[in-house]
């Protein structure tokens, strides 16, 4: 058995360029040993579990979709908003929601406090993501590239 405590984890921390996306979490399953690139299902784990943190007025990502991936969610504190297919929805401690693979989704901490999340995710190998407000793509095979038709930074057009 592999142990941690979520408490010993170190904080990622992440700003786009112009800082319209920030966010934190702690990655849990590499935490445990998931080696992210890796090919071996042993190694990378069937899920990927994060700690989420976003500030008071965050957003932590562009409104994207993926091809493969499934995204579980639970709100541990705070509250915010869910941009999805069809509008937005609040979103408070104690709600648990899932998008499937092809629904597009972002996220906002509207409230006052940090908004906490579990963020379980089964990132499959071959997976893309599709950012419906600037029409690119982001690949990850054979190497990581956002594409239009040409290769573009990740926040190209988000801001």
């Amino acid at each position: 058995m592999r142990k941690i405590n979520t408490g010993e984890i170190d904080e990622l921390t992440w700003s786009s360029p112009r800082g319209k996306f920030r966010g934190a979490g702690k990655q849990i399953s590499e935490a445990l040993g998931r080696r992210p690139q890796s090919l071996d299902l042993n190694e990378r784990h069937p899920f990927d579990v994060e700690l989420a943190r976003i500030a008071p007025g965050a957003t932590p990502y562009p409104y994207h979709s993926h091809s493969a991936q499934w995204e579980f969610y639970h709100v541990i504190s705070g509250s915010g908003i869910v941009r999805h297919a069809d509008g937005t929805t609040a979103i408070a401690a104690g709600d648990a929601f899932i998008f499937r693979p092809g629904e597009p989704h972002g996220f906002a901490n509207d409230g006052s406090v940090d908004l906490i999340m579990y963020v379980v995710a089964d990132n499959p190998v071959g997976e893309s993501a599709y950012f419906p407000d600037s029409g690119k793509w982001r690949v990850r095979s054979p190497q990581p590239a956002n594409i239009r038709s040409t290769p573009l930074d990740y926040y190209d057009g988000e801001e």
